[in-house]
């Protein structure tokens, strides 16, 4: 058996087969599977799927002898498929919710015509001249529901919706789409004309108080059998699915509620009566059980309709502080009653229920009160304050700036009343260890934070803050409040302290020990270490076990013979590199001095250990204050000593790659090129693979200037971050040795893996190093992705290769991750570089994001013309990038602003820009753009469209702007310039307000 055979047989044996999905003709074939079929558990086609078959093959045109296309022929075939499709509706409960989140407009309007002409409802009378409640039940309740889906439609029309677009290969997707469009345009353009009728018919419907039948698949077999029978009060009328009055009543009121809402946008009284409809379908649906209906309601789209509709028509109900959290708070604040506000912000730290932006806003409502006078807030807001700095401390979130100003002058009742509250926002029953770690965080942050010390020990003696904090860390902060209270009268302790225990030995070893953990003075911590090995002989250093050093130089340490010098070194290198990671530079660098001098009088291994961490302490100390915005160069003593490292040859001496590679970022981000390119030994590239990295990079940064000559410098720095951006693949075999499922995973043949160069390039600010390496990964990206049409662009792209000889074996999701990454970095770092930013808006565009693409197409033509007061130079909004925000704006549906776009091409694109303006579905702001257009042709088009449309408020618009005499053709060309770029001028800072 070959090996592609056994790959088969092992996949395909290890999962059972799926069942072949039936076909629509096997319906027609055998009318009685068609119920078999939906009553499965997860029929496959699915109901709506099927219904789009049954609908499909039913109305396909024909074509006669002459070769003629006709229309579809009304045979027997065609009329079971189409009652094939109303069964299935049936079957569905002809809910509109599935039907019309399954169907297109132009299915569901086929099936619901071919419903009202299988009711028998009379062809060629409007519906709003019906008296529906002379006709049969489901005779009027086919009416009432294709209404019903009629208004639901225009408002659902209403709403921006994504286009989909086809896919690259399939060349005659665009002539469907569009014409499948087309048709949808048609099909709303009549139901909007028609909308008056449809809201007159459904409110009618409200004043019939008999209960209704809608067809089921029984009654659609009856209807089948017998089709001559008329549709009067036969069985097949009344032994449908029963509709009680009141259920349809609550269905009709929402949907009526719907589109008022909907007209309200125009008229704002029609807000009125929308409020109205919603309110009967809260009170029906309240009362009622819609488990066993034709439809159901939308409860959580209800209670906002209703929230809405009382907020604009600035009604409330009375009763409404009793059903929601919202109600509540809004009740307390228009009453004044702040205690019961402040009590229901304490109970929600535990329920959760309103969110922090509610909360803040509430807060500073009240905050703006006290600033306008009323100074009886001040405790009030103080309260709100502690309130939600508990809530932001429990989900993990940083105390405002507000909390942290209430801490500077506190007093007594407000760090009593944060205790209170502190103790009440614990859920007793169901308190987690990661509720507990916040809480405690939170209350040693309170008592850092105090400096009044009287008002800490308040906080250290309460019953809290002992159950959560542990031992180790009550003994430290107590400690620590006892040290920064040395001016303060304590002569009433509350604890005591060290020097008041003089007990046995045992006691002043561990106080001795926690002295040691405490102390950051290196003579303190040797006498310490003096006194305790006086006491008792055991390895110190082992104490706290969070004192660490690296692997690299632990065997050198433990290896001093002399247990003092041992330990003593350890503790100072362990608390140096600790005050390092929280950025404590002097105590770290006094640490490591007094351990040089210690180490170089045994160990001359040990002495260039301490002075290669001295040069990353201050390599490190020297980049935090260049993050900081100190952008001095470093000083030259220190980069002479970066360079004596990157030379040095000693042998038998524990290196740590990070050394190397901070002192490697250090000389990128300084531009000492030239050094890493030609002086760095070789023996130190082939041995730390940060160094042979820094040495690509800056050699191609070094070159860029000359693209033939970067080319081939480049190429190495391609070749590696291709392979870190390799996967690799793996065979599994069986136990019986056949080769069954391929694994990838990382490639092991990079100079690092993709985790750590991640990190390596976070550390870089350098500009143009960064500009390299976004350049090269938009590259990889653009081959990768093999997608000419949406490239991400960049600067410097032509320096690398332009294809790959094993694209299968990138990886191409890091790729894509990599670079977002890397991007988003490199703005962090400086928001306002123009290159960086139209990258960014290329990823967004190429990824489908476009109001976040123009967001930062906008961005970039801002920071290169002073907030477009100045013209944006040609070669960032070029061509290719203007012609991508028209695409962006065209898919937001944002029509105008595309015709205004089109004139800023060299070349304007009246094409595009016509047919935008021909759209009438356009969510921006239409006719307030007309301003901007300086494009008389432009102009003289709009006018014609809103004549041929009747649209004669607009067509003044148009008029208008048309007429100002800054636009005649016969000015002088640098009339008509300025006029140009004055409209751009106001039309791209009217964008940026819009998008920013």
């Amino acid at each position: 058996m070959s090996a592609e055979a056994a790959d088969r047989e092992a996949v395909t044996g290890s999962r059972p087969c799926t069942p072949p999905q039936t076909s629509w003709f096997e319906f027609l074939l055998d009318p009685s599977l068609l119920e078999q079929h939906l009553q499965g558990p997860h029929p496959d086609p699915s109901p709506v799927q099927l219904i789009i078959q049954f609908l499909e093959q039913a109305s396909k045109p024909s074509v006669n002898e002459q070769n003629q296309v006709q229309p579809p022929v009304d045979n027997r075939r065609n009329r079971t498929l189409k009652l094939m499709a109303l069964k299935v509706a049936a079957h569905l409960r002809w809910d509109l919710n599935i039907l019309e989140k399954g169907l297109t407009i132009p299915v569901l309007n086929m099936l619901l015509n071919e419903l009202l002409c299988v009711s028998r409802v009379p062809p060629g009378v409007k519906h709003v001249d019906l008296d529906l409640s002379t006709l049969p039940p489901t005779t009027a309740m086919a009416v009432l529901i294709y209404n019903r889906w009629a208004i639901r439609t225009i408002v659902l029309s209403s709403f921006p919706e994504k286009q989909t677009k086809p896919g690259p290969h399939q060349l005659n997707m665009m002539n469907l789409v569009q014409q499948e469009k087309e048709h949808t345009e048609n099909i709303l353009s009549v139901l909007r004309e028609q909308a008056t009728d449809s809201i007159m018919v459904l409110e009618r419907a409200l004043n019939i108080k008999k209960d209704f039948y809608i067809h089921t698949i029984c009654t659609l077999d009856l209807l089948a059998a017998d089709p001559s029978t008329a549709n009067g009060e036969t069985e097949s009328s009344t032994a449908g699915l029963h509709i009680s009055a009141d259920h349809l009543h609550c269905q009709v009121h929402y949907d009526l509620g719907g589109i008022y809402f909907q007209q309200g946008c125009s008229e704002t009284l029609v807000y009125e009566k929308a409020r109205e409809h919603f309110r009967m379908a809260r009170e029906l649906f309240t009362k009622l059980d819609f488990s066993a209906t034709l439809c159901c309601l939308d409860e959580q789209r209800l209670a906002g309709y209703w929230s809405a509709c009382r907020t604009l028509t600035g009604t409330s109900d009375p009763n409404e502080s009793q059903h929601t959290p919202y109600g509540q708070i809004s009740g307390f604040m228009r009453n004044h009653n702040y205690g019961a506000l402040i009590e229901a912000f304490i109970r929600d730290n535990v329920a959760l229920s309103l969110p922090n932006s509610f909360r803040h806003s509430i807060q500073l409502e009240l905050l703006h009160k006290l600033q306008q006078g009323d100074r009886a807030l001040e405790e009030v807001c103080h309260k709100l304050c502690v309130c939600n700095a508990v809530r932001d401390a429990l989900e993990g979130g940083v105390p405002c700036v507000s909390f942290h100003q209430l801490l500077l002058k506190p007093s007594e009742n407000t760090i009593s009343f944060l205790l209170e509250v502190c103790t009440r926002s614990l859920d007793k029953e169901h308190l987690s260890e990661m509720s507990k770690r916040k809480m405690a965080l939170f209350i040693k942050t309170v008592c850092d934070r105090l400096e009044d010390v009287s008002l800490a020990f308040m906080v250290s003696s309460h019953k809290l803050f002992n159950e959560l904090l542990q031992d180790e860390e009550t003994k430290i902060l107590i400690e620590q409040m006892r040290k920064s209270s040395a001016t303060v009268n304590l002569s009433a302790k509350l604890l005591p302290s060290f020097y008041d225990i003089p007990v046995s030995a045992s006691v002043n070893i561990s106080q001795l020990e926690q002295q040691l953990i405490l102390s950051l003075d290196a003579r303190h911590i040797r006498q310490i270490l003096i006194e305790l090995h006086g006491m008792a002989e055991r390895p110190f250093w082992r104490v706290n076990n969070k004192w660490e050093i690296p692997v690299d130089y632990v065997n050198v340490i433990l290896a001093i013979k002399d247990n003092l010098t041992r330990d003593l070194v350890y503790i100072l290198m362990a608390k140096g590199l600790h005050c390092i990671s929280i950025k404590d530079f002097v105590h770290a660098r006094q640490l490591f001095t007094a351990c040089l001098e210690l180490v170089t009088e045994f160990s001359p291994k040990l002495r260039q250990v301490m002075l290669n961490e001295l040069l990353l302490m201050e390599v490190r100390a020297h980049e935090a204050s260049a993050v900081e915005g100190n952008m001095e160069r470093p000083p030259s003593d220190l980069v002479s000593r970066v360079r004596g490292y990157l030379e040095m040859r000693i042998h038998d001496l524990p290196l740590r790659q990070i050394v190397g590679e901070e002192c490697v970022v250090f000389m990128l981000n300084w531009r000492e090129n030239e050094y890493l390119t030609l002086q760095v030994p070789q023996s130190l590239v082939n041995n730390n693979p940060y160094i042979k990295l820094g040495q690509l990079i800056a050699s191609t940064c070094k070159e860029l200037p000359g693209p033939k000559e970067t080319r081939r410098t480049a190429k190495e720095l391609w070749e590696a971050v291709v392979q870190i951006c390799s996967v690799s693949s793996q065979h599994k075999r069986t136990s019986e040795g056949r080769v069954s499922l391929l694994k990838l995973r990382e490639s092991s043949l990079g100079i690092l893996p993709r985790s750590k160069f991640m990190t390596f390039m976070k550390k870089l600010r350098e500009p143009l190093v960064l500009t390299t390496l976004i350049s090269l990964f938009v590259r990889l990206h653009s081959i990768v992705r093999d997608d000419i049409v949406n490239e991400v662009t960049a600067e410097h792209i032509s320096i690398w290769p332009s294809s790959l000889a094993n694209l299968q074996s990138v990886d191409v999701e890091a790729v894509v991750v990599t670079l977002k990454e890397l991007v988003n970095y490199a703005l962090s770092l400086n928001p306002n570089n123009q290159s960086w930013l139209c990258t960014q808006a290329d990823i967004y565009f190429v990824t489908n994001q476009y109001s976040a693409a123009m967001h930062y197409y906008l961005q970039a033509g801002t920071v290169c013309s002073d907030y477009f007061t100045k013209p944006v130079p040609p070669d960032v909004y070029t061509d290719q990038v203007l012609k991508r925000m028209i695409k962006c704006c065209s898919l937001l549906n944002c029509h105008t602003q595309v015709a205004v776009l089109c004139q800023f091409l060299r070349e304007v694109d009246y094409m595009t820009a016509f047919k935008a303006l021909q759209e009438q579905n356009s969510h921006d702001s239409m006719d307030s753009f007309y301003d901007y257009i300086w494009d008389v042709t432009i102009l003289e088009y709009l006018t014609y469209i809103h004549q041929k449309r009747g649209e004669g408020d607009k067509r003044q618009v148009a008029i208008k702007a048309i007429g100002q005499t800054e636009l005649n053709s016969s000015n002088p060309e640098e009339v008509l310039q300025l006029a140009a770029q004055k409209r751009k001028k106001k039309f791209l800072q009217a964008m940026a307000k819009l998008y920013f």
